[in-house]
């Protein structure tokens, strides 16, 4: 099969390869490692420890506790001097040693909810890091699709591993260790190929500033409003995947399915879909204007959500995950490699780490708010807050989108 990648120089080439290959290889364990927090610790938290509601709600927000912090990582690496590439390593190596401390907790709750929380914290913290490295290696007129491929065989082992866990954890009454023993090891390999990626260095700074980054804020309009967007269809969108382990696997809610059928919806029918449509994705990414996609990929995550929740049967909830899964994909194109459309060098690393720092806030909010609201309300009504939200975010947008229809009938005459 001929390289997706295109010939610059030498060298620049070399290392195009090297990373798209390693990144390749990190997608393997990176996709085993995506279905332990959202699904089979969360399930852990439920069915084995019987954790009250705020415990189980941060344990969903722990990854957006990271991505509100890795605003600050991004100054640490400038203020050091190393490379994004060792920075991030260093973090996995720190998830590496959550998962280790949950592992040995079969009868510790707090020890497990405190391994738990600090090995998803430190998933996302790499986040805005690994966009530089992207920024710096991949092309701009392929990024979308050499991105979607790791995306791709992410999504094949998240949604085999999220059937096979829950299988396993079925078939032993519900003994988790070895599983998240797994998910140490594979955070090893993931720091692994980070490091062996060429080096990429930020420009260094001689003091910290923590919030420098949010310059950027207030001198570039389009990139402020589109936070603000993003901040209401986060929101909305996180308020409705919250509740989706909680939902099925909790009785009060009617379904009480065990941990094999729970990883079967939750896992491995989106990640099925995601395999299908991330190509696709990205090569939209690449070729269409931006606002159009966002607007497309708000409609299935709009659709997924009511249908999931409404249903009431096994089908409702597989064609709900499935169409979340279809918005996933796009969603996470978008959310990984938007800043390489307006930012420009370095300054990449700061956009995403200020996108990120909100996608982190909302986060940690959006599960406290919709545990807290299904106690009183029901699930129902949180998934109607969700899509009222996601519905004000993509009206927000139809002015850009209106501009970009204007640019490209003035670009054909």
């Amino acid at each position: 099969m001929p390289s997706p990648l295109p010939i610059p120089g030498k060298e620049a080439f070399e290392e195009q390869r090297r990373t798209f290959s390693l990144e390749l290889v990190r997608a393997l364990p990176q996709g085993v490692v995506e279905t332990s927090v959202s699904t089979f610790a969360l399930f852990v938290a439920i069915r084995i420890f019987d954790m009250p509601p705020w415990m189980k709600a941060v344990i969903v927000g722990s990854g957006s506790m990271g991505l509100l912090l890795s605003l600050f990582t991004v100054q640490i690496v400038r203020r050091l001097g190393c490379s994004v590439n060792a920075m991030a390593g260093a973090i996995w190596l720190i998830s590496a040693a959550g998962f280790g401390v949950a592992a040995s907790s079969e009868n510790h709750a707090g020890c497990y909810f405190g391994g738990i929380c600090s090995a998803g914290m430190a998933l996302a913290l790499a986040a805005p890091l690994m966009s530089q490295i992207y920024r710096k290696h991949y092309p701009d007129t392929l990024r979308g699709r050499l991105f979607s491929f790791s995306a791709l065989v992410r999504a094949a082992v998240a949604g085999l591993m999220g059937w096979a866990a829950g299988l396993w954890i079925s078939a032993r009454g519900g003994a988790f260790s070895p599983l998240f023993w797994t998910y140490a090891l594979c955070c090893l390999a993931m720091a692994g190929c980070v490091f062996g990626m060429a080096p990429v260095v930020l420009r260094r700074s001689v003091k910290l500033e923590w919030f420098d980054a949010f310059r950027h804020v207030a001198n570039d309009r389009p990139f402020r409003k589109l936070l603000i967007v993003w901040m209401i269809l986060g929101l909305g969108n996180l308020l409705g995947w919250a509740l989706f382990v909680e939902f099925i696997s909790n009785p009060r809610y009617g379904f009480d399915f065990d941990a094999q059928r729970v990883g079967m919806i939750t896992s491995t029918v989106p990640m099925l879909v995601f395999i299908v449509c991330v190509i696709p994705w990205g090569m939209v990414f690449d070729r269409l204007p931006f606002y159009r996609v966002r607007a497309l990929v708000n409609l299935f995550f709009l659709a997924g959500i009511l249908c999931y929740y409404s249903s009431g049967s096994l089908l409702g909830l597989c064609v709900g995950i499935g169409l979340h899964g279809i918005a996933r994909s796009g969603g996470n194109v978008l959310w990984s490699l938007w800043v390489t459309k307006f930012a420009e060098g370095d300054r990449v690393v700061e956009y995403m780490s200020v996108h990120s720092f909100l996608t982190g806030l909302r986060g940690v909010l959006a599960p406290l708010i919709a545990f807290t609201a299904a106690e009183y309300l029901g699930p129902l009504w949180v998934a109607w807050a969700s899509t009222i939200l996601i519905v004000v975010s993509t009206l927000m947008i139809l002015p850009e989108i209106r501009a970009e229809g204007r640019e490209k009938q003035a670009a054909v005459s």
